[in-house]
């Protein structure tokens, strides 16, 4: 009877097995290395890609606060010359009415009739004096009333009183100047209002117009 030895032969077949399982191992690394490499790449892409586009959304941002920034100092100086400019208007209109109302007082005033204090807020004006009587007083109501420039008088009261070591009685009375309409500043801060979008193209040439327009009033 023959007899083989196989155990070379197994042998070898082990060795060629483990060959095959570490060539395994190893092609499996390089897949997992391979597939890690491609997956940073495009993940590392992806998020410089977006750090741009945050950055660039940054500066806009920034870019935008300071219009808007810009914009507001200019409403607030334009608030500022409207004002400005409404004050120059009421002062040019009313630079006469302390002249007209002396002027109304004295041609008004009876008889029998002293003022002592006059005090004026806006077109409200308060007399306060002495009267001989109550009928005096009643005629220069009257006579305030028929004048062309004072309107709404009004008693506030009279009482008695000395003055000089005579009875007499002590009134105070309320009127109001007349005067002609303010100028109506709605229109312009109308178009302040539609124009002071962030970017408008007409807002340059629009406060350009304003100022100037302001300038020449102030001047």
């Amino acid at each position: 009877m023959i007899r083989i030895n196989l155990l070379p032969h197994r042998e070898q077949a082990r060795k060629d097995r483990r060959q095959q399982f570490y060539s395994m191992i190893v092609l499996v690394l390089l897949l997992a290395g391979l597939v890690w490499f491609v997956g940073f790449t495009l993940i590392g892409g992806r998020i410089e890609s977006q750090e741009r586009a945050n950055q660039f959304l940054k500066g806009e941002i920034a870019t935008l606060e300071k219009e808007i920034a810009e914009i507001k100092r200019l409403r607030e100086q334009m608030q500022a010359l409207l004002s400005r400019k409404q004050v120059i208007e009421t002062l040019q209109a009313n630079r006469t009415e302390t002249v007209t109302l002396f002027n109304e007082l004295s041609k008004q005033m009876p008889e029998g009739v002293m003022l002592k204090e006059f005090k004026q807020t806006g077109s409200g004006i308060n007399f306060k004096g002495y009267s001989q009587s109550n009928a005096r007083v009643s005629q220069l109501m009257r006579n305030l009333d028929s004048a062309s420039s004072l309107e709404k008088p009004g008693l506030v009261e009279i009482k008695a009183t000395t003055y000089n070591k005579r009875s007499v009685g002590e009134f105070s009375l309320d009127m109001a100047i007349e005067r002609a309409p303010e100028a109506d500043q709605s229109a312009v801060g109308g178009i302040l209002q539609r124009n002071s979008q962030v970017g408008h193209p007409k807002n340059e040439n629009i406060l350009c117009w304003i100022r100037g327009l302001f300038s020449g009033a102030a001047g």
